[in-house]
């Protein structure tokens, strides 16, 4: 279904470089229309701060229970798809914490998994509450994403080295935990601890979602040359054992097959070409 802009707006707007290592980025959408708009949230594994102006929007859980957003809450880190729907008038902004930013915040970084909280009960303060009337004053996203970021700096906590190297640690023939570890003359052990602890989630839980990534971003580059998809190098290629493993991760992560996520990738082209 192709969308109307004029009633359905939505888009990321990208930080200043000094915060880079905090969010990734900012994600705003507003509904207008008279209808209510449905949207899945794909896993990012990354935690979420969302304020919502307006009408209440929901979450929709997978036991299939309603979660109204009030003012704000937070939600992560981001593990598996799941769906949320925005009613006639109203507005959410969304800020996507990166890498080991919420820990640094909150001073834990898993303490939601997958369940919302509202971000006041994680502080000794109301502060939040008092935070989203202030972004309620104002119609103007660029004002609200820069109010939000001064209001952050005094919560900053200064960066853990060992989750700093985590975070950044980009060599794909080498395994992190073994390197950091080797590098910081510490145990295995100790440095799957604050991957954890730093991060919201194991160094085991990444690499099967960054695995599902490469799946996704090969099906996606085969599928745009219009050649038929061969399910057995997509496995080869990712590192999958076998087609079970393959689909098991496909309806872990987005809740579809990877024939149905095909299906809809071409559904989106199709629909973008006209």
């Amino acid at each position: 279904m192709i969308e109307n802009k004029d009633t359905y707006t939505n888009f990321r707007i990208a930080v200043p470089t000094e915060y880079e290592d905090v969010f990734s980025h900012f994600y705003y959408a507003e509904n207008i229309s008279s209808d209510t708009v449905f949207k899945t949230l794909l896993p990012s594994f990354q935690t979420i701060l969302i304020f919502n102006f307006g009408a209440k929007s929901i979450l929709h859980s997978k036991n299939n229970t309603e979660i109204i957003i009030d003012k704000c809450l937070v939600l992560g880190p981001i593990k598996q798809a799941f769906d949320y729907s925005l009613p006639p008038n109203s507005q959410i902004l969304v800020a996507n914490f990166k890498d080991d930013a919420f820990y640094r915040f909150f001073g834990n970084a898993s303490v939601a998994e997958h369940l919302p909280i509202n971000p006041d009960d994680l502080l000794d303060e109301n502060c939040f509450t008092a935070l989203w009337t202030e972004l309620n004053k104002s119609n103007d996203i660029n004002h609200r994403v820069d109010y939000i970021l001064e209001f952050c700096k005094p919560y900053l906590k200064h960066r853990n080295i060992i989750a700093e190297k985590l975070a950044n640690f980009n060599d794909a023939n080498l395994n992190p935990i073994k390197s950091v570890a080797s590098q910081q003359n510490q145990t295995e052990r100790n440095i799957q601890l604050n991957h954890k602890k730093h991060l919201g989630y194991s160094s085991k839980e990444i690499n099967r979602y960054q695995r599902f990534l490469k799946a996704i971003k090969l099906i996606q580059d085969i599928a745009s040359t219009s050649t038929k998809i061969d399910w057995f190098e997509i496995i080869n290629k990712c590192g999958y054992y076998d087609q079970s493993q393959l689909i098991h991760d496909f309806k872990y992560y987005i809740k579809m097959s990877p024939t149905k996520y095909l299906k809809f990738q071409q559904e989106i082209c199709i629909a973008n070409a006209e």
